[in-house]
C-alpha cells in the first residue's frame, strides 16, 4: 500500500515537471517524461511512445495559452505542419525497427547536442 502511494506521488510529480518543462520549452516535456516513465518501470520504446501521448495535450494547452497571449506565429507554423506530420510517421515506423539500446543512445546524443548548442549560443 505504501509503495503504491509512493509510485502515484512519483507519477504526479513527473506529470507536474513534464507540464512545466512543456510550457517552458515547447514539447520538451518529453525530456522529463521519458526518463521518469522508464524509472516508473516502462520499457524504453513504451516510455517514448507514452511520452508522446502525454506531451500532445500539454502542447495543445501551451499553444492555446501562447496564442491567446499573442506569442504565436501562425504563418511560420503552417508550412511546417505537413512535413512534421510526415516526419512523425517516419519516426514512429523507425522506432519499431530500432533496438531499445540504440534508441536510448540516440536520445542521449540528441540531448547532449541540444544542451551544447544551447550552452554555446
Amino acid at each position: 500500500m505504501k509503495k503504491d502511494m509512493k509510485n502515484k506521488a512519483f507519477l504526479w510529480l513527473s506529470g507536474v515537471l513534464t507540464g512545466i518543462c512543456n510550457g517552458l520549452f515547447g514539447s520538451g516535456g518529453g525530456i522529463v517524461a521519458v526518463p521518469m516513465l522508464e524509472k516508473a518501470g516502462l520499457e524504453t520504446k513504451r516510455a517514448h511512445s507514452t511520452s508522446i501521448a502525454i506531451t500532445l495535450p500539454l502542447s495543445i494547452i501551451s499553444a492555446v495559452f501562447y496564442a491567446t497571449k499573442g506569442h504565436f506565429d501562425f504563418a511560420a507554423v503552417l508550412p511546417l505542419i505537413p512535413f512534421g506530420l510526415a516526419g512523425a510517421a517516419v519516426g514512429a515506423m523507425l522506432m519499431k525497427k530500432i533496438p531499445s539500446t540504440v534508441l536510448k543512445r540516440l536520445f542521449g546524443v540528441i540531448l547532449i547536442i541540444s544542451g551544447v548548442r544551447l550552452f554555446i549560443r
